[in-house]
């Protein structure tokens, strides 16, 4: 994704685009497992994606965007208002495969609209963050992320 600014040089931002990477890898391997008609490998998808966004969107939500919200505050709702179809549409997999047929393309539309929600988070929020944050509100969003932990590995020094 996006390196042009020198965003992910704080551990905060580089954990956030960590996780949209994983999920973006995820996101392929939903579509393949819809296109080969495997609702169970899909549904088992979908809950890795959530398992990864928790934490994330706890860090945004409870760090990042607070501190944002002044400044963007339309933004920041949007955002806010994704993270919730997104988050609905994946817990409908929280326990098994949804009876509902039209499950699957919710699923990939739905991913569609996170791939999107992405993008404006690493080419948008995160390059602002950068100039507008302060080191107390980068101290906060650290403290929230020690709070929520990760669902990823820590990657190797």
């Amino acid at each position: 994704m996006c390196e042009y600014c020198g965003c992910q040089s704080l551990t905060s931002i580089d954990e956030l685009t960590r996780e949209h990477d994983a999920v973006v890898a995820l996101i392929s391997r939903v579509r393949k497992a819809r296109g080969e008609g495997d609702a169970v490998a899909a549904a088992g998808l979908a809950r890795r994606i959530a398992a990864v966004l928790a934490p994330h969107t706890k860090v945004e939500e409870h760090g990042l965007f607070p501190a944002m919200a002044a400044e963007f505050p339309d933004q920041i709702a949007v955002l806010e208002a994704e993270h919730r179809r997104i988050e609905a549409v994946l817990a409908e997999a929280a326990d098994a495969v949804p009876a509902d047929p039209a499950w699957p393309d919710r699923l990939l539309d739905v991913l569609a609209q996170l791939r999107d929600h992405i993008l404006k988070e690493q080419d948008g929020v995160f390059p602002a963050a950068l100039t507008t944050l302060t080191t107390e509100q980068w101290e906060a969003v650290e403290a929230v992320r020690a709070r929520a932990g990760s669902a990823l590995p820590r990657p190797a020094a």
